[in-house]
């Protein structure tokens, strides 16, 4: 059994029986968009008490109706969602640093009086009173946070042409099955396309051969001549599996800087600091190694990204980085993912490769996720009512 399948058998195990209070940590690991949309509906609905950990925005924000926060060395709860909760953190820390700076200026101020009139005696009396009031004003610690969020940021070496893409007729049969069957589109400068759906076999495919990994059955595909394109896999462990490399020797790999001072700088922004720059990359974590992977794209100088997956293994920090970076980058993107919130808030149009059993090809639609749901939705009715 799969990822997948292992998640829905302990969340029915979880769920079964109606039980009062029910903890659910990650519940949407592995699970495809339609397991996370089921399970968020029958959540909102569930009439007792749900403690759950996730680092799904979306899920989050459908399912909670308080937020617990544990940072500062406290925990907090605050009434509302993800993004109430969000907003909220971000709006105190604000109105901390507003108050802070008022209090400095009027610290300047009262010391600035203090140090010109405390020898003079018509104003002694004045000094006096003023160094009374320094002594009252006191500044609100900010303590340090424990979430960190990494630098994610991509550049292109060259601006792209008019067109960037074509795609005629592609098929192509994994393991017996045919995951990708006539699917044509045809992609322009300055496009961002989210691949979803429950076809993850596809999608893979559909990378690895427009990457030049993979050959495909029939069909064929072309890339404008203005493209440099970068890649990242949804399995990245040919990348780190027997390398008995540390993380400045195996990012050297792909730096024009080969400097150790500016690798570890590099490394240092996203979130491997001291003496981590020299553990072994084959001993990292799932998280740290789609870091590397993130960072070796960066180095390049690509005007169009392909990420199958890149959100897998980060925590919510990364994905809000990874999130913002893509968001705005300035050239052409593919990718794939399970997290509704990051299509949403990255893609500008949405395709859908089928499967033989569903009629090939793929359903192609501009626009935002939410807008493709809702298409999606209004189709399956018509079929519904022939």
């Amino acid at each position: 059994m799969d990822g997948r399948g292992k998640v829905k058998v302990l969340l029915a195990q979880a769920l079964f029986g109606q039980p009062n209070i029910v903890l659910l940590d990650e519940p949407t690991n592995y699970l495809d968009i339609e397991s996370i949309t089921w399970l968020e509906e029958f959540l909102i609905d569930y009439p007792y008490t749900v403690l759950v950990v996730s680092h799904d925005r979306h899920f989050l924000n459908a399912v909670c109706t308080h937020t617990v926060d544990i940072d500062y060395n406290q925990v907090r709860m605050y009434a509302g969602n993800y993004d109430f909760w969000y907003e909220s953190s971000k709006l105190m820390q604000q109105l901390i640093r507003n108050q802070n700076k008022k209090k400095e200026e009027k610290i300047k101020e009262l010391q600035s009086f203090i140090q010109r009139f405390s020898a003079n005696k018509s104003k002694s009396k004045q000094a006096t009173s003023r160094k009374k009031v320094l002594e009252t004003i006191e500044l609100e610690d900010m303590p340090a946070s424990s979430r960190k969020y990494p630098f994610v940021g991509f550049t292109m070496e060259r601006e792209l042409g008019k067109d960037i893409l074509f795609v005629e007729g592609l098929s192509k049969t994994v393991d017996g099955v045919k995951v990708l069957d006539n699917v044509s589109f045809n992609v322009g400068r300055g496009e961002k396309i989210a691949f979803v759906g429950d076809n993850e076999a596809g999608q893979t495919a559909l990378f690895q051969i427009l990457s030049e990994e993979l050959q495909p059955d029939e069909g064929s595909f072309r890339w404008g001549v203005s493209t440099m394109r970068g890649y990242f896999p949804k399995d990245n462990s040919a990348f780190f599996n027997d390398c008995d490399l540390n993380l400045v020797e195996w990012l050297r790999q792909y730096s024009s800087d080969t400097t150790e001072t500016y690798l570890r700088g590099f490394l240092g922004r996203m979130l491997f600091s001291g003496d981590e720059v020299y553990k072994a990359v084959k001993v990292l974590s799932g998280g740290e190694k789609v870091r590397c992977m993130l960072s070796r794209m960066m180095l390049g100088t690509a005007n169009v990204l392909l990420l199958d997956q890149p959100t897998n293994h980060l925590d919510l920090e990364s994905i809000t980085a990874v999130n913002n970076g893509l968001s705005s980058f300035e050239g052409d993107l593919f990718f794939s993912s399970h997290d509704h919130q990051f299509i949403d808030t990255v893609a500008t149009r949405i395709i859908e490769l089928r499967t033989e059993s569903d009629g090939g090809g793929c359903i192609d639609r501009i626009g935002s996720y939410d807008d493709f749901l809702e298409y999606k939705a209004t189709l399956h009715q018509h079929e519904t009512l022939m």
